[in-house]
């Protein structure tokens, strides 16, 4: 259990927290969430012992194993599954108290040291910290490579990899998705929703927040406030308090008309595509979220080029990559290759693809910040591109200020307007002209995206936008994206954004640029897929050094794997009831929630002042009964995925036997 109980915390000038009291039991799986600064990084320090309250006390359960992400790496030599491998330091101990004893031959030492090294899984360790790396992205070859030959978003990677491999009962994770891609994402889910222990996770990715948490710790005004169920049931339930301060009304309605005349607009073109359908029930359902973020700070548009091209942009029997240093195209690195691609005015596009299958390569090219290796680009006549990137941060001149950053752009531009423009941002009033050198990672992402919106571009080019972005910057840029009236090019691991912004996928594998047909729940099926067939080919080549060898007892072969296929039946029986059930729990739900909104299309329901209580309790049943349904889905994904599984798994064993 973790209980602060009336804690103060004060850094500096600014106070965090003021009497804030919440308790979390083992085992919870809670998101902690909050503004940048409101002191997320700081909570976490509380406990681990590295800051001390100004007030009250923290009370933890005793001979807790807590692991956490260290700031600093030193190892910069160590091959990076030795570093990974370095994380469980009883494990290391072991091993090294083994060789000592086998150097001194204390064989009975030796065999207890071998007995310690089995209870601590010790002899799978290196297997466990390779499919960690793996799942995170890395390749088999990168294993034996040192620390140093990889970039810092690789090394937090690998820093990452170490967390996890650590033996823990509690784990705190501050931005974990910062520097992966979506398959690293996914990956890191599903090894999330397995961790048997407590979990505190520091994260503005809300679908993230939505697969993992069963908790939310809300950061705000100097409180710690713990909601129960994932993010989206506490945006309904902190948009239901919200609803009921009069003082916010006004807010809210003007939020609800803006995102309806997004529906509207977006409804009239939504005949198109599938991704369209999906988009303009993202879109209804906005309505609901943007009520728990009327108190955002942030708040701006996207302002278009007057003038557009058809078609804006034109890639034509394009060769991607980066040139050799021969220059004769013998040693060129080829990513791409017979790329075409025509970007017409409206268009709405997310990218997908594996780690390293080409999406910034594709995106460079098309800004014309990459040469073509071979082919055409052909610009539009009023093509105007905005262009954001990671590295843009580094390129922020740190001795100026946003307000000077905007005026280089833009000399002959007002001062009023360029003030009311950063306001939008978060830099209101005298933040304007803050040293960009004292910014967060969040604040210099926030001031680059407003460059490049300050340029009124009509081809919108977003490489992980999100990184270092808060839930309501985040929210913010969502809103903005959605009533952006250019051409969109997204590579985001953020899925709400992605859902909420773009009409089509193109998918980025194996060499090609082509489009998908599906949204993000088929990509997923499509990775799974592609994995599948990945160790189905490695078993394959297995089997065929295998069957060079001589062979062993067959007979022996077939009885266990006929004794495996009966195991995995045996297990399908749970999975299909536990499915069924959660089948019939979603039709209770939605029933019971077709009656309760059939109460609320009431309209003297709102406007009969006797009614009021009958209004909060009514709103409080649909609430209630929405966070079931969803649970009800989760638990029918979760037990259909684990029965495709498995039953592929039979196929397969069913089929080797045969």
């Amino acid at each position: 259990m973790i209980a602060l109980r009336q804690v103060a915390l004060q850094r500096g000038t600014q106070t965090l927290l003021d009497n804030a009291d919440v308790t979390l039991h083992n085992g919870v799986k809670a998101g902690i969430i909050g503004a940048n600064g409101a002191g997320k990084s700081s909570l976490f320090k509380l406990l681990l012992g590295e800051l001390a309250p100004d007030q009250g006390d923290i009370e933890m359960s005793g001979g807790q194993r807590i692991a956490h992400m260290a700031q600093e790496v030193d190892a910069l030599d160590r091959p990076i599954i030795e570093y990974v491998l370095d994380g469980d330091l009883a494990l290391r101990q072991a091993e090294a108290d083994l060789l000592a004893a086998r150097e001194a031959g204390e064989a009975h030492r030796e065999a207890e040291l071998h007995g310690l090294i089995e209870t601590l899984d010790g002899y799978r360790a290196e297997s466990r910290a390779a499919q960690l790396l793996v799942g995170l992205g890395f390749v088999q070859t990168d294993l034996a490579r040192p620390l140093s030959a990889f970039s810092g978003g690789w090394r937090m990677r690998v820093n990452l990899a170490r967390t996890l491999f650590m033996p823990s009962d509690l784990l705190l994770l501050d931005e974990p998705t910062n520097h992966l891609d979506l398959d690293a994402l996914l990956w890191l889910e599903q090894w999330l929703t397995r961790y048997p222990g407590t979990l505190l996770l520091i994260s503005h990715d809300r679908d993230f927040l939505d697969a993992v948490c069963d908790h939310i710790v809300h950061m705000h005004h100097q409180t710690l406030e713990l909601y129960r169920g994932n993010y989206s049931q506490f945006e309904r339930t902190r948009a239901e308090k919200l609803a009921l301060q009069q003082a916010e009304a006004a807010k809210q309605q003007a939020r609800r008309e803006e995102i309806e005349r997004f529906i509207a607009r977006f409804r009239a073109q939504a005949t198109k595509a599938k991704q369209a359908q999906s988009r303009v029930k993202m879109l209804e359902r906005m309505e609901d979220i943007a009520v728990a973020h009327v108190d955002s700070p942030f708040h701006f548009t996207l302002p278009a080029a007057d003038k557009t091209s058809h078609p804006l942009l034109v890639l034509d029997q394009a060769q991607l990559g980066y040139r050799g240093e021969k220059g004769d195209g013998s040693d060129d690195n080829v990513q791409l290759d017979k790329v075409n691609v025509t970007l017409l005015p409206g268009s709405r596009i997310g990218l997908l693809g594996p780690n390293g299958a080409g999406k910034s390569t594709l995106i460079k090219s098309l800004t014309g910040e990459l040469e073509l290796l071979n082919g055409k680009r052909v610009p539009g006549e009023h093509l105007a591109i905005g262009y954001f990137a990671q590295h843009q941060l580094e390129s922020l001149d740190v001795s100026s200020t946003p307000f000077v950053h905007v005026q280089r752009l833009s000399p002959t531009a007002s001062d009023q307007d360029i003030r009311n423009f950063l306001g939008g941002f978060g830099f209101k009033g005298d933040d304007a002209f803050g040293k960009v050198a004292n910014y967060s990672g969040g604040e210099k992402a926030r001031l680059a995206l407003a460059l490049v919106a300050w340029q009124k571009p009509n081809l919108l080019l977003l490489d992980e936008p999100t990184n270092h972005l808060d839930l309501e910057m985040r929210e913010a840029l969502t809103q903005a994206l959605a009533s952006f009236e250019g051409t969109v090019i997204l590579v985001s691991h953020d899925r709400h954004l992605l859902r909420a912004t773009v009409d089509e996928f193109w998918k980025v594998a194996d060499n090609r640029v082509e489009p998908f047909d599906g949204n993000l729940e088929d990509y997923r099926v499509w990775l799974k897929a592609r994995l599948e067939e990945s160790r189905r080919d490695s078993r394959g080549e297995k089997a065929e050094r295998q069957n060079q060898q001589p062979s062993g007892d067959s007979r022996e072969a077939r009885k266990a794997s006929r004794k495996a296929a009966a195991e995995l039946r045996e297990k399908l029986r749970p999975l299909k009831k536990q499915r069924d059930q959660a089948e019939k729990a979603m039709e209770k739900a939605q029933q019971e929630l077709d009656k309760v909104e059939q109460a609320l299309a009431d309209p003297e329901l709102y406007t009969d002042s006797a009614r009021k209580a009958e209004l909060t309790k009514t709103l409080s049943q649909q609430a209630e009964i929405k966070a079931r349904l969803d649970e009800s889905e989760r638990q029918w994904l979760s037990a259909e995925e684990a029965l495709e599984t498995m039953e592929a798994e039979l196929l397969a064993s069913e089929g080797a036997e045969s």
